[in-house]
């Protein structure tokens, strides 16, 4: 696996990145304002990773486009502004692209950031996209599968022979190769997968927040698979939705995906997501009501020590 993967997951320790736009905002479209400043910002302060996600269509029922880029061309600008913070996607729709272009996309991110690239991947699920795309919704977990298979043989292997309802490859081979280790390939939610799949065919798993005893449990059926199929440790990965309130000492009430909370509370429920073995957290200020800078500076400053000192212990 490349650094980014070395650097950012540890079996027994969480480390906390940050979802793009680092930015609270209303409706669907961020304003996209001083977002290079932040994120170098984020990285001086120690955050292991800036996350992005592939929207590629304004939705208004759905009432997020994200940092809006295609999730490649944004990265690849990200990676000439910044020295070592990881780099990810969470997540590539994959029924959208083909796998070449993927496979190319993925090693050619890998070797221009040195290493820093990690690569979520899910099948999405709004039906209006496939239509958009003219991509069968309802044959999605199937050409999910086939596209992982077609990506882990190109990148694995040299002029290797494909063939499957993706296409056919014979005597052709993917340029360029990976210089810094193989990109470490995720998968979001179930994907249309059994936890059998995912914990076979990708490098780790992202999930949604849930109440903790119920992830609990899914993390223990998790690792139940990984040591079933003898896989070594392979991270579990969760969003978080937080509006950080100034008050330090403000007990958590829900918010969608998440909640309203103080900085010492924070500290606790992040502390309850390492122990039931929760791996990596990634961070959402949209529906934060404060800017977004001087959240970035009180996790920095109070939140983020905590949990970075135990990654170098």
């Amino acid at each position: 696996m490349n650094k980014s993967f070395e650097n950012m997951f540890k079996n027994n320790h969480l480390s906390i990145g940050i979802f793009s736009p680092i930015e609270s905002y209303s409706g669907n479209i961020p304003k996209m304002k001083n977002q290079t400043r932040l994120i170098q910002k984020v990285e001086e302060y120690g955050f292991s990773t800036i996350w992005t996600r592939d929207i590629p269509l304004n939705n208004p029922s759905f009432g997020d486009v994200g940092q809006m880029y295609d999730p490649f061309i944004y990265l690849i600008y990200l990676a000439s502004c910044t020295n070592k913070i990881s780099l990810a996607i969470g997540s590539l729709i994959l029924p959208f692209r083909h796998p070449i272009n993927v496979a190319k996309s993925i090693n050619s991110l890998n070797n221009l950031s040195e290493g820093r690239f990690i690569l979520g991947v899910a099948t999405g699920d709004r039906p209006v996209e496939y239509k958009a795309h003219n991509v069968d919704f309802e044959n999605r977990g199937e050409i999910f599968r086939e596209s992982m298979k077609y990506i882990d043989t190109l990148v694995s292997f040299e002029f290797p022979t494909i063939r499957n309802k993706l296409g056919s490859i014979t005597n052709e081979d993917l340029l360029p190769k990976s210089k810094f280790g193989k990109v470490p390939i995720l998968v979001t939610g179930h994907s249309q997968q059994s936890v059998e799949w995912i914990s076979k065919n990708s490098d780790g798993w992202i999930y949604y927040p849930q109440n903790s005893s119920i992830q609990q449990k899914r993390i223990e059926n998790w690792k139940d698979e990984l040591i079933k199929n003898n896989k070594e440790f392979k991270p579990f990965i969760q969003s978080l939705y937080i509006d950080l309130a100034s008050e330090p000492e403000l007990k958590p009430t829900p918010i969608h995906l998440g909640y309203r909370l103080g900085r010492n509370s924070l500290i606790e429920l992040l502390k309850e997501q390492q122990s039931i073995g929760i791996n990596h957290i990634i961070i959402n200020l949209k529906y934060c009501r404060r800017e977004a800078e001087s959240v970035i500076d009180e996790l920095g400053k109070y939140v983020l020590p905590l949990f970075t000192k135990q990654l170098g212990d």
